[in-house]
């Protein structure tokens, strides 16, 4: 397996959604849950074992069958989305600028700038041009993560655990919502679900988020 440099989280890394999409592709069963034990380099020849991700001898991340316990929130309108992103943390400070996924420095990204939403959380826009299990993935990460907010705070997933029970239209416009869970000392739980823009629930995740230090 090889990640692409456009894929990037942290400047020098790769996505952590990306990755556990790719590799979650390795495990037949409907959750998969995905440990991310070292960054995962770009650009790097890597192999999966047993749904171990490894660069050489080093284990990279790690995928097993899983299961997700979460109160998913009802979908907000997409307009409501919309108008949340404007107040995006991210658009005025951001720990990793050029992240695929909600990086502000990227046009060749996702885009997914989620802010505050009046009923909790925070949310997004997602129009997907490409409609693949592994950027379903990668859309429902970041939102997660801004939930909890990472100004002054970066963070890095650290786990995830995903569910999708059918992949977004391409072109059209669903919403993607972020919920926090709770934490403990570096560790923050988050929750995560991508909707059409009717208000269907197509995915859900959850996820662990390591403070960096």
């Amino acid at each position: 397996m090889r990640i692409e440099r456009r894929f990037n989280g942290p400047a020098d890394s790769a996505n952590g959604g990306i990755t556990a999409g790719l590799l979650a592709a390795y495990v037949d069963a409907p959750v998969v849950q995905v440990t991310l034990r070292k960054p995962p380099p770009l650009e790097t020849e890597m192999t999966v074992t047993e749904g171990r991700l490894l660069h050489g001898d080093v284990v990279i991340a790690e995928a097993v069958p899983g299961s997700v316990d979460l109160t998913v929130p009802p979908a907000v309108t997409v307009q409501e989305a919309t108008l949340a992103s404007a107040g995006y943390a991210g658009l005025d400070e951001h720990p990793f600028p050029t992240c695929f996924v909600c990086g502000p420095a990227r046009t060749d990204g996702l885009g997914l700038g989620a802010g505050p939403l009046a009923a909790g959380g925070v949310g997004c826009v997602w129009t997907p041009a490409e409609s693949t299990a592994g950027m379903t993935w990668a859309a429902l990460d970041c939102p997660g993560g801004w939930s909890a907010d990472l100004v002054g705070r970066p963070m890095v997933l650290g786990r995830m655990t995903a569910r999708i029970d059918a992949l977004p239209t391409v072109g059209q416009p669903h919403v993607v919502q972020g919920w926090l869970l709770g934490g403990e000392g570096r560790k923050v739980h988050t929750g995560s679900a991508l909707y059409s823009a009717a208000g269907e629930v197509l995915a859900v995740a959850q996820a662990t988020w390591i403070t960096i230090t």
